[in-house]
């Protein structure tokens, strides 16, 4: 006789449980963050964190997995949680609680689905108020990002494969709230030893000597630093186009001068002892 099935139930009231997750993305200029509209109550109309009520068969990074596929057709599944919120009146329909995430993903086209009226990127200094405590809950995931990516290259996940050093500043410039000296940042990246310069297969410039090894050059030019005050003599034709020329020149070595994270490198680093970005 097949053995009955016993359901365990505690006579105490326990609440509900959801799991949320904060999305950032990266358009080349600025931080963004997915957001849903709310297409039920309550909140209907307002903006929100995407996520929703876990079903007893799945985790809690299953749940805000799914949800996020369901709301905004985003699929990811490298999540880092973010912490628990309990605050006994956080959701107006019964006590819940709920587990939240944060990710790092590639800006893509979302669309609402599910119980959500729209899905949108928005800038990070644009925000909404949010429904629920879903401000607090994405202050806290700026906070944990601001921290981790001092220790760990969480950044380089919002990045094409290939970028340039100024699309790298302006992402930290974006999740830190400051700016950068570019030269300081530049040293200081290729001091890291994470990042692997792509060679560059297009037409070789002047800049570059006839084998394709680079000239010496200087920062300045790399980054083009304003051009130094005109001499006190008119510079004859010659040297006017041979200026031109050299400006021109650096400007194509800074439209080609790309760069990978070096997975390799950072596994060094952290076998040497570990990752630390200071500015």
């Amino acid at each position: 006789m097949e053995e009955e099935k016993k359901v365990f139930t505690y006579r105490y009231p326990h609440p509900a449980v959801t799991a949320d997750c904060v999305v950032f993305g990266f358009d080349g200029k600025g931080l963004k963050v997915l957001l849903i509209e709310r297409g039920n109550e309550p909140y209907k109309g307002m903006w929100a964190i995407p996520g929703g009520f876990m079903n007893i068969d799945e985790s809690a990074e299953e749940c805000a997995v799914r949800e996020l596929r369901e709301e905004t057709t985003l699929e990811l599944t490298d999540l880092r949680q973010l912490g628990t919120f309990s605050a006994v009146n956080r959701d107006p329909r019964e006590r819940v609680i709920t587990v939240a995430f944060y990710a790092l993903a590639r800006k893509t086209e979302v669309r609402g689905g599910d119980d959500a009226a729209r899905a949108k990127w928005w800038p990070i200094d644009e925000i909404p108020q949010l429904a629920f405590d879903h401000d607090y809950i994405l202050r806290q995931a700026m906070r944990r990002i601001r921290q981790d990516i001092h220790f760990e290259p969480v950044g380089f996940g919002l990045l094409d494969e290939e970028f340039s050093i100024s699309e790298l500043q302006r992402l930290y410039e974006s999740i830190l709230g400051v700016r950068f000296d570019r030269r300081n940042f530049y040293r200081k990246m290729l001091q890291t030893g994470i990042l692997h310069e792509v060679e560059c297969n297009t037409s070789v410039p002047a800049a570059f000597g006839r084998h394709g090894e680079m000239k010496k050059m200087s920062i300045d030019a790399l980054f083009g630093a304003a051009a130094p005050a005109s001499p006190a003599l008119p510079m004859s034709a010659n040297e006017t186009a041979a200026d031109e020329e050299a400006e021109e020149d650096h400007a194509a070595v800074r439209r080609r001068r790309l760069f990978r994270f070096d997975e390799e490198g950072y596994t060094r680093m952290k076998e040497e002892g570990g990752f630390r970005l200071e500015f």
